[in-house]
């Protein structure tokens, strides 16, 4: 009986992680497709440990879910904060030009 419920377990995560990665791979919203990310790690953390690899599903854990997940989420608010025409990194480039007109005329 233990053996069923393991294995059935098992199935039902590696659909889920198939659904999960299909519908990252397929979705417009960035932001969605950002935190699918992050969830498909987690999952993946947890097969990992299911396949009895505890130091490889610390390292899915911590790198995929917990260091790439918010790394794409700050580049994602400094995307939109530059759509929005707020501080740019490059802002060198605008330098000495009227944002209506274009270039100065000296």
């Amino acid at each position: 009986m233990n053996y069923f419920i393991l294995t059935l377990f098992d199935i039902i995560l590696v659909l889920t992680m198939l659904w999960l990665a299909w519908y990252l791979l397929n979705t417009e919203d960035i932001f969605k497709a950002v935190v699918l990310f992050i969830s498909f790690g987690l999952l993946m953390a947890l097969a990992w440990v299911r396949m009895r690899a505890p130091d490889v599903a610390l390292a899915e854990a911590a790198l995929g879910a917990g260091l790439t997940g918010p790394l794409f989420l700050s580049a994602l608010r400094r995307m939109n904060r530059t759509r929005k025409g707020e501080r740019r990194l490059d802002s060198d480039e605008n330098r000495g030009k009227d944002p209506k007109t274009g270039p100065k005329q000296e």
